[in-house]
């Protein structure tokens, strides 16, 4: 259609045409491009999976009647409707116990089952469609329906091989070629599916055969039945049912999704030390420098002599993360290469993070120091902190300095990289973040240039604009330059799963969107180069003020952590048992322990949202202070999308947050001067950004430029604003000494409604 929005294959394609660009571009970058949603069960879902399934049943309920129209059985959907939502009012809503790692998986399992597994392949199908021109002559003549009958119509001598091979002895199907090679591959994987899984097949095959050696195998086996119906007038087959299934073969293999490992840099520092020292080779690993670790690790990483004794004593975290690379391992042997892929190292801030996995990888057989270039696992940097950020492109540097790191990046022709958005954040502020984050992306992208690699860049953004959160379409058309080119990984994190692919429609609008910004971004890019060059400078002074301001208040201000412990609910969020992890790291009441999202998900609960504006109206007020012009900043926000986009997401969280009902929530912190004198700081910087905010977009309210939004949240809200009332008086009495059982009930509910209202709060 015409002037369709852009984050739609229709206006995405528009768009590529008006930037000289033809489909034939966009089906050679897709073919080679990864675009990969991580799915993550990060503790930001309040909902139970029991809420979660019975809501997706009225969805579908309601969605089998839109397909089937006049013909729907009304009385059959309203019993239905009727059932459903009886059992939903029953349910009870918030969780009696803690979350272990099993209940998380056991929720991203149902969300690839129920909708990824179908939505992927006929989503793919729709571009293929889109971006192919096909023969009209030849539609025309396979428009009509073919026999299979290998009698009547001719078949591949590759097909004819595999169905005389199949078992299928039937005399009903002996000139039916495609169903006994079909049958084969059935029998086939029937048998495969106890290797993988321990269990036999749903439903047994009518004769035996071999397992699959693997998903490629299997696949091949499918090319034939598809290049047979090709090159015989039977496209009109291949391009259905067997096309997709071919399609979820390349998506999902026989290991459904890509797992990946993730561990503390800490953890393989003390886990590298115990093996070196019972080795004999480092007394000290960890008072070593890091030239001296680079020097013995890659001593290590060129010997094929083993670290690990059996017969030695180790620590227990040095069999736990044995236990787990050789898990890792097994799963490699039985599912395929696809299965792991990468190993994310968080708190990287030295090449030595990396090869200590690569490291590890030696002790289980997955890196050969013969052959690096064959280790089917790569080791990528977590960059979280700002001064992390900022250190990045020589930390990569050294890295690919490295012969072992470099071989296995060559092998893949790519150096994957993952940048946090959520520690970054509560280190100096959004605007900050926003900025180093884009900055470092650009420098790490002239790192791997030079390595003759790409640049794979792993996005690790939450549901909340306080921890990277927003429009995923338009922050893929604000990242750097370059830096995406056909490939990019973002997480998908806790409640934002079920509101961005809880449904199928939904799901594939969603997939979508991030699949035109991929387009859009790598081959008709804004010029983010030349707006960076440009206002790089102005940018930079806006952050240096937007961290002073930001640190001033949270890690500079007196009694500060008491004011957040006492005017949010970050004590009560323990206890509604969202996660399998604590919320703060360690014992410390420290903001610089307190894991991120329920930082940032407490100050949503509050209605203040402070990690998604505070300290750009003070970086504003400085920046013109200081001699500049607010024509550079309007003109920013017209022209360079990185910009825009960090207003717009800014704009979202400002117009969720509620200062009359923050004030409240400041009521509750008992010490009466230290909360007046704290939520003064924090009202006047609000103000400070609100003015800021319209300022720059010349409008007269928030998200004047985006009204469906601002509809959207204003319907919400009527239904927020009483759970804060009824949440901050029950905090107040529970606070008081009140242990009603039902006080700690009605606040978790309350928590529960004020997140599900609020829709991207953690």
């Amino acid at each position: 259609a015409a002037g369709a929005r852009p984050d739609t294959p229709e206006g995405a394609l528009q768009r590529l045409v008006a930037a000289g660009r033809s489909p034939a571009d966009a089906r050679e970058l897709l073919a080679g491009a990864l675009i990969s949603p991580v799915l993550t069960a990060h503790p930001s879902e309040v909902r139970r999976k029991s809420v979660i399934d019975r809501i997706a049943a009225v969805s579908d309920l309601l969605d089998a009647c839109d397909q089937t129209g006049a013909t729907c059985d009304l009385a059959a959907r309203d019993a239905g409707l009727r059932r459903q939502t009886t059992i939903l009012w029953a349910t009870r809503l918030v969780r009696q116990a803690g979350l272990v790692v099993q209940d998380e998986i056991d929720t991203v399992v149902s969300f690839l089952d129920r909708v990824f597994l179908h939505v992927a392949p006929a989503q793919l199908a729709g571009w293929r469609q889109r971006l192919e021109a096909p023969d009209l002559d030849e539609v025309n003549a396979l428009g009509a329906e073919l026999s299979l009958s290998g009698s009547m119509s001719a078949i591949s001598p590759a097909l004819r091989a595999l169905a005389e091979a199949s078992g299928d002895q039937s005399p009903h199907r002996a000139d039916e070629p495609y169903r006994r090679a079909l049958s084969e591959i059935y029998a086939r994987l029937a048998a495969t599916h106890p290797v993988l899984t321990g269990q036999p097949a749903p439903r047994a095959p009518s004769f035996a055969a071999k397992p699959y050696a693997g998903p490629d195998a299997f696949r091949a086996d499918l090319a034939l039945l598809q290049d047979s119906l090709v090159a015989n007038h039977g496209a009109v087959f291949a391009d259905d049912r067997l096309a997709r299934l071919i399609t979820a073969a390349d998506v999902f293999g026989f290991h459904m999704a890509t797992l990946d490992l993730r561990q503390n840099s800490d953890v393989h520092e003390r886990v590298v030390a115990d093996l070196l020292k019972v080795a004999g080779v480092s007394d000290d690993y960890a008072a070593l420098d890091e030239a001296e670790r680079l020097s013995i690790l890659a001593a290590e990483l060129a010997s094929g002599r083993p670290l690990f004794n059996p017969w030695a004593t180790y620590a227990d975290e040095t069999l736990k993360e044995r236990a787990i690379l050789q898990a890792a391992a097994e799963a490699l042997r039985l599912f395929g290469p696809q299965a792991i892929r990468t190993h994310v190292v968080s708190k990287t801030d030295a090449a030595s993070d990396l090869l200590e996995v690569y490291l590890l990888l030696r002790e289980v057989g997955l890196y050969r120091p013969s052959d690096p270039a064959a280790c089917p696992i790569q080791a990528a940097p977590l960059f979280e902190t700002i001064d992390d950020l900022r250190a990045a492109r020589p930390t990569l540097e050294r890295l690919l300095a490295e012969p072992s790191a470099l071989a296995v990046a060559r092998a893949r022709g790519v150096q994957e990289v993952m940048i946090g958005y959520s520690d970054s954040n509560k280190d100096g502020s959004y605007l900050t973040s926003t900025w180093e984050l884009h900055e470092a992306s650009r420098a790490l992208k002239t790192v791997t240039d030079a390595a003759g690699l790409r640049l794979q860049l792993f996005h690790g953004r939450g549901g909340a604009v306080g921890r990277g959160g927003g429009s995923s379409f338009s922050a893929v058309l604000g990242q750097p330059q370059g830096t995406v080119a056909g490939r990019i990984r973002v997480t998908e994190q806790g409640e934002v799963i079920a509101n961005k692919y809880g449904e199928p429609e939904v799901a594939r609008r969603n997939l979508d969107a991030l699949t035109c910004g991929v387009l859009l971004a790598s081959l008709a890019p804004p010029p983010d180069a030349e707006l960076t060059a440009r206002h790089g400078p102005t940018l930079d002074r806006l952050s240096r003020a937007s961290m002073s301001a930001y640190r001033a208040l949270v890690y500079e201000t007196d009694g500060f952590v008491d004011y957040f412990r006492a005017a949010t609910p970050i004590a009560e969020i323990a206890d509604l048992k969202i996660g399998s992890r604590p919320a703060s790291r360690t014992a410390s009441t420290a903001i610089e322990d307190l894991r991120a999202i329920p930082w940032v998900f407490s100050w949503s609960q509050s209605r203040v949202m402070l990690p998604g504006w505070f300290g750009f109206g003070s970086a504003v007020a400085e920046l013109l202070d200081g001699g500049a012009d607010m024509d550079e900043l309007e003109a920013m926000n017209r022209d360079w999308s990185f910009f825009r986009t960090l207003i717009q997401n800014m704009e979202m969280v400002m117009a969720k947050a509620d200062m009359t009902i923050a004030r409240r929530y400041a009521a509750l912190v008992p010490d009466r001067a230290l909360a007046e004198r704290i939520f003064a700081s924090i009202q006047a910087e609000w103000n400070r950004t609100h003015a800021a905010v319209l300022a720059i977009t010349g409008q007269t309210a928030l998200l004047g430029s985006q009204p469906e939004l601002d509809r959207l949240i204003r319907l919400r809200m009527p239904y927020v604003e009483p759970l804060n009332h009824v949440q901050i008086e029950l905090i107040r009495r529970r606070r008081a000494g009140d242990d009603d059982p039902r006080v700690r009930e009605g606040i978790l509910l309350a928590l529960n409604g004020v997140a599900a209202g609020l829709r991207n709060s953690g």
